[in-house]
């Protein structure tokens, strides 16, 4: 295991914090200095310290649903000092990270975890996690440009996946609100769609990721993933489809199973019964 990732797993930094603690010489492998953040270790055998200062055990891993407030960013430390969404997380006694982010001015759910290896799989590009949200746009998109979105429009980063749109309703202004699904997570990319149809976004929220739902949090609210809910995110992980994961087969894996009966024909003794009940 990599040494950033052993550091990871521990709670102490994430892995981006811990290679920059490899490279400031502050980590030791066996009383000896690290300075290459790639090197291997065995965190069952092997004594790392930062400081030198042993690093506690790796974590349980957690999941956590968050209904992330407007006008708070999702960096740890920000150099303009705005709200964190850590600071409403503190009583976590866990360092989760969030799996993807929404900027300071969109609200909605955000999934927090430590299963680093969880969060890369869904979060990589291939993956066409599902991301579902309520956006506000000025007045109303035509069918043709809504089309437009659907099929995949081209951006200054290249052209958008094929994403579902639907208008929900109009507002008295003729604002309209609508809901769109996308499989990518590109920085602002839902603003960009529709800021290039020259119909700008007022209001966003994400709905869902992956499958699991804003429900009834309240804004600023968490909670614990169910085992169903982590169970799904596990198996679209691996490649199953969003519709299918966490559906329970009747049949074991590796069993074949039975083929259906073919429909007999009825008995001549059968027909006449069945005719004289008629």
């Amino acid at each position: 295991m990599r040494i950033q990732k052993a550091i990871a797993q521990s709670g102490v930094a994430s892995r981006r914090e811990a290679e920059t603690l490899v490279l400031e010489g502050r980590v030791k492998v066996n009383h000896r200095v690290v300075l290459r953040p790639g090197t291997d270790v065995n965190p069952a055998e092997d004594l790392i310290t930062i400081d030198d200062k042993p690093i506690p055990k790796a974590q349980a891993h957690v999941y956590y649903a968050f209904h992330k407030p407007k006008g708070t960013v999702c960096t740890r430390n920000d150099p303009e000092e705005r709200p964190t969404i850590y600071e409403r997380l503190s009583q976590i006694p866990y360092r989760i990270e969030s799996m993807g982010r929404l900027d300071i001015n969109t609200s909605g759910l955000l999934l927090l975890t430590n299963d680093g290896q969880l969060a890369q799989k869904l979060l990589k590009p291939a993956s066409d996690v599902p991301k579902r949200y309520k956006v506000k746009v000025w007045k109303e998109p035509s069918e043709r440009q809504l089309n437009r979105i659907r099929h995949g429009i081209p951006l200054d980063d290249g052209r958008t996946k094929p994403a579902k749109i639907r208008i929900i309703e109009s507002t008295d202004s003729n604002n309209t609100w609508l809901e769109i699904t996308v499989t990518e997570g590109r920085n602002r990319l839902i603003r960009r769609i529709f800021e290039s149809i020259g119909h700008p976004v007022s209001k966003l929220q994400r709905l869902s990721f992956a499958t699991i739902g804003l429900g009834q949090l309240e804004v600023g609210q968490w909670r614990p993933l169910s085992g169903d809910e982590i169970q799904r995110l596990k198996e679209i992980a691996d490649g199953v489809e969003p519709n299918k994961a966490g559906q329970k087969t009747r049949y074991k894996k590796g069993f074949a199973r039975p083929k259906p009966k073919p429909n007999k024909p009825l008995s001549r003794k059968k027909k006449q019964k069945k005719g004289s009940r008629s």
